[in-house]
């Protein structure tokens, strides 16, 4: 048997729940059984005389009566009655007390109690008290009650007594015996029915059937005796008393259970706002850091294109004046000047080639990139292929202006993904889907941003990998 409370009750298994669920019926009705033995000795042996009790009866209504008093009793020592009237074999088939209320009228007569347990035990292994009390019917009829004698006092007694009753109720203790009503009903519903044996019950009126009329129409005029009258309003002030106050521990209970519901409803919406605010955050640094950066290639493009435009006022210049002699020879100077720069730098970017094979090694691929984009530009602008070829080779794509394009967005967004990929491998317990999750966006520029990673964030990275 397990003790179970509220905190343990969601760790159990099916298997041993339920296991501890028959042990634990089994206790019942294996104490119940016991407690009819010891109640038995009290009363044979007269043990109640010790404490002043003046008879077994008012013991068991002064010493037990939160437990049913001397009517639960009273049914226990019926119940082992039974019992100890069957034979051996019989006995297993009744399990607890409250399956043999229809079988006390057969006590008297042995041999119907056992083929009424037997017809019983025939359809079901352990009947239940609705089986007992269906096979007592199909033993003895409705109507007739094996506990009378033919004695001549008792005959005399049973002509003489009028307003004769017999219980019809299958669940009643006393089903099919028959009995009269002697005095006036304490009220509308119930009779005290006198039967045979000398035992005064007060009996429901829809358990008894009526032979002669017995029972009056239930009239509202009806008085009661001042006891019952007392009585009855004691009982009902209880029961206002009770329902009140189950009431208020009700209301106590829902209050409580909504205010817990709602400030979990409160806090779990403070956690998700809370959630939303930090990715909203972080995520208006990062437009932040795209927006400096397109504002870096803004500038850009603005001066190439003003270098492009100074370039095609020059072409114009020439094209319209093809034949013109420059009779100053300061403008003459400037323009072996300008040739001479536009040669130099046209040169130097032609030597960027080297910086492709040895680049810098602070922020090598973020300089290698904007090289390679102003030699992008350059190539175009002057539609020099070396330029565009020495651009190639320092972006590391094809000698086109495509994909030295493309090339260059890739690395735009190294930069980032060596950030985000470090963020991720500083956290603790890093798992290797964590890292997954945010590689597979960067998958394109996977060999540039493992360049950038030092050794302890590659072996990191491995480890993880192995780990999974």
């Amino acid at each position: 048997m397990l003790t179970l409370d509220k905190e343990q009750a969601t760790t159990f298994d099916y298997p041993s729940l339920n296991i501890s669920i028959q042990e634990t019926f089994a206790a019942i009705d294996r104490f119940e059984w016991q407690a009819s033995d010891e109640l038995r000795l009290m009363r044979d042996k007269g043990y109640y005389e010790d404490a002043g009790h003046k008879s077994f009866e008012a013991y068991c209504e002064s010493e037990l009566t939160k437990h049913g008093g001397y009517r639960r009793v009273r049914d226990l020592l019926s119940a082992k009655k039974v019992v100890d009237t069957l034979p051996e074999e019989l006995r297993e088939k009744i399990t607890k007390p409250s399956q043999t209320r229809s079988l006390l009228r057969l006590v008297k007569t042995p041999d119907k109690l056992s083929e009424a347990v037997a017809i019983a035990a025939k359809e079901k292994p352990f009947p239940t008290a609705a089986d007992f009390a269906k096979a007592v019917q199909k033993v003895v009829p409705k109507n007739t009650s094996p506990t009378r004698t033919s004695s001549t006092k008792q005959e005399k007694v049973k002509t003489q007594l009028c307003n004769s009753v017999t219980v019809s109720s299958l669940s009643h203790p006393r089903y099919g015996d028959s009995g009269v009503i002697e005095a006036d009903a304490p009220n509308n519903y119930q009779q005290i029915v006198t039967f045979s044996d000398g035992e005064r019950l007060l009996v429901n009126n829809s358990d008894l059937t009526d032979l002669n009329a017995a029972i009056v129409s239930e009239s509202s005029e009806r008085t009661y005796p001042k006891e019952y009258t007392e009585a009855i309003a004691a009982i009902e002030e209880r029961h206002k008393q009770e329902l009140e106050r189950l009431s208020q521990e009700l209301r106590i209970g829902l209050q409580a259970e909504v205010s817990a519901t709602a400030e979990a409803q409160v806090q779990e919406q403070i956690q998700s706002l809370q959630n939303l605010y930090k990715q909203q955050r972080e995520q208006n640094v990062q437009l932040q850091q795209r927006l400096d950066e397109m504002e870096s290639l803004r500038q850009l493009e603005t001066e190439n294109q003003q270098l492009k435009q100074r370039i095609q006022d020059l072409e114009n210049a020439v094209e319209q004046h093809p034949l013109q002699q420059w009779g100053n020879t300061m403008t003459q100077q400037a323009t072996k000047a300008l040739n001479k720069q536009v040669k130099l730098a046209l040169e130097k970017t032609i030597d960027l080639r080297s910086l492709a094979q040895e680049p810098p090694k602070e922020n090598a691929q973020e300089c290698l990139r904007l090289m390679g984009m102003a030699l992008k530009n350059l190539a175009s602008a002057m539609n020099n292929t070396q330029a565009l070829e020495a651009a190639a080779l320092i972006l590391g794509s094809e000698p086109t202006p495509t994909a030295i394009a493309y090339r260059a967005e890739q690395l735009e967004m190294l930069p980032q993904a060596v950030s985000d990929i470090r963020a991720v491998l500083a956290k603790a317990g890093c798992t290797w889907q964590e890292f997954c999750t945010v590689a597979q966006e960067y998958e394109v520029i996977k060999s540039d941003y493992w360049a950038e990673l030092t050794s302890e964030e590659t072996e990191l990275i491995k480890s993880l990998e192995i780990a999974s």
